[in-house]
Order: structure tokens, then sequence, then C-alpha cells
């Protein structure tokens, strides 16, 4: 009776690994983002030197090429945490239609001798094939030593930079600081975050600007999506009510109201809001801005 073997090779391996990616790869998804300037409150100057830095070489290369200026190597945001770096990112990646890649620094980082250097190439080339593209970074200390600056990339951290090596000449082109935002910009959230809802002529945004002081963008987007949800709940109330009425009546006529975000439904919500930004971490982003 014939006996069989079976055994790999090396082109059986070879076959395998142009087949397969590395799994911290897996998850960086290509794509081009639906957030516009409209979505982001305040920030203009921000979004001035991301349109200059960003936009304007995709857009305009022959006028970059006119000027002897090559296109930006990298920006590097840095900042308190809920101030909108990541929206900012994808806005721009949006304004100039380039695809957007989002990664996070400590995934590409392995064990393995060579596979990190390895997983920051793979997601250069992945760039590459998608050009005109924006990569986004977390934790971008984590993989500076093995990164190399490319055209047309967007490098961003939301924690100041701990390896000098970013900053020297030639790395980064930019180094932008995002602050929280102040009153004018608060406002600017605020009509941002409620654009799309119906909001009654009793809610004075100008007021809540002005008594969210040191509120990041997240909390103050916190704030109105609980505002949302006591009308929703409140809405839903009233419509049981209704129906319980016109069960008991059945000729009952309920007067119509406009289902609106009004000023109690605000008042209820600032009772739990609450800074997400202690003054400790604004010191550490000041005295590194001043630092530079």
């Amino acid at each position: 009776m014939p006996t069989y073997s079976m055994a790999f090779t090396n082109e059986h391996f070879q076959t395998a690994h142009g087949t397969s990616s590395p799994s911290a790869l897996r998850e960086a998804v290509v794509e081009v983002p639906n957030v516009s300037w409209e979505d982001i409150g305040g920030f203009e100057n921000v979004k001035r030197e991301l349109q200059e830095t960003v936009q304007y070489p995709v857009e305009h290369p022959e006028k970059f090429e006119k000027f002897g200026m090559p296109p930006s190597k990298g920006v590097l945001f840095y900042g308190p945490p809920g101030c909108g770096i990541t929206h900012l990112a994808k806005a721009i990646a949006n304004e100039c239609q380039a695809n957007f890649i989002s990664v996070k620094g400590t995934e590409l980082l392995t064990m393995w001798f060579g596979e990190s250097e390895a997983n920051v190439r793979e997601i250069f080339d992945k760039a590459r094939q998608s050009a005109p593209c924006v990569l986004f970074f977390y934790e971008l200390d984590s993989i500076a030593i093995q990164m190399a600056c490319q055209p047309k990339r967007l490098y961003l951290s939301s924690a100041p930079p701990t390896d000098p090596a970013l900053l020297r000449p030639g790395r980064l082109d930019q180094l932008i600081y995002i602050p929280l935002p102040d009153e004018e910009s608060r406002h600017q959230i605020f009509k941002a975050c409620l654009r799309k809802s119906p909001v009654s002529k009793d809610v004075d945004l100008s007021a809540l600007a002005t008594y969210t002081q040191g509120f990041s963008g997240a909390d103050i987007t916190e704030i109105c999506q609980r505002a949302c949800k006591y009308a929703i709940r409140e809405n839903i109330e009233k419509d049981i009510e209704k129906e319980r009425r016109r069960r008991e009546d059945p000729e009952a006529i309920d007067e119509e109201e406009v289902a609106k975000i009004k000023a109690a439904h605000f008042e209820e919500s600032m009772k739990s809001a609450r800074r997400s930004v202690s003054d400790a971490d604004i010191r550490k982003h000041l005295s590194f801005a001043q630092a530079l």
C-alpha cells in the first residue's frame, strides 16, 4: 500500500505571504470622509493653515511648481483632547477629495524583530496607492523612528511629541497648536452641532458659549446631544399622553405643537455638564507650545 507524505516548501510560504497582510493593517480602511468645514465650529485660523498646507498643493500643484516650493512633508497637530483634531483631519481630506487612512501608532508595533518597520512601510505603500491621501496617526511617538516623511501626507498627534527627532527641521513643515475653543469658537461649535436640529428661539447660544468657558468641542457636543435627548424624551411622553387622551375621548382635538429643543432642555443638560480637560493638561500643552 503506497504511503503519501506532505511537506511545506518555501514556495508555499511565498505564496501565502503574497496573499496576506499584517493583522495590524487590516483595520486601516481607505475612505473619503464626509466631514466638511460646516461640521467644525470655529478654528478659522487653523482651517486656513490646513488649506494652505494640504489643500492647495493638491488642487494647485502648478502654483507651487511656479514659485519653486515643494509640497508639505507633514503637519503635526497637538493640543488638549476633545478639541476636534480628528474632525479637522477628516475635513481637510474631504475638502481636497483625498483618501483618508487613520492609524493608531501602537497598533503597528509588534514584539517581532523588523515587523513594526514592515507595518509602517505597508501603511505608506497603501497611502501611495491611494494618493492623494491623508495619513492620520494617533500616538505618533511610538512609530516616529520607523516613519519616513512623505509628500502630501498629514501626520497628527493628540499630545505633545516627546521624541525631539520629530521636531527637527525637514521632518514636519508645520506644528499647529489646537487650543480649547474661545467664546466665539464655542458659539460656532454650538451652531455646528445644532444646525440640523429644530431649536427653539428661546435658546440663547451666545449665553451658552459664555457659560462653557474651559469646555472642549467634545464637551459642547455632549451638552447638545444630551439636550436633544431630553427633547426627544419629552416629545415621546407627549405622544403617549395624546394617545391616551384619544382613547378616552375619540372626539378630543389636541393642539399640534412643533417639536423643538428648548432652553429648558439645555438648562437640564448643563446640570450634568463637565470639563474633560484639566488645567494641568492645558498648562502642559501651553508650556510645550512656548518652548518651540
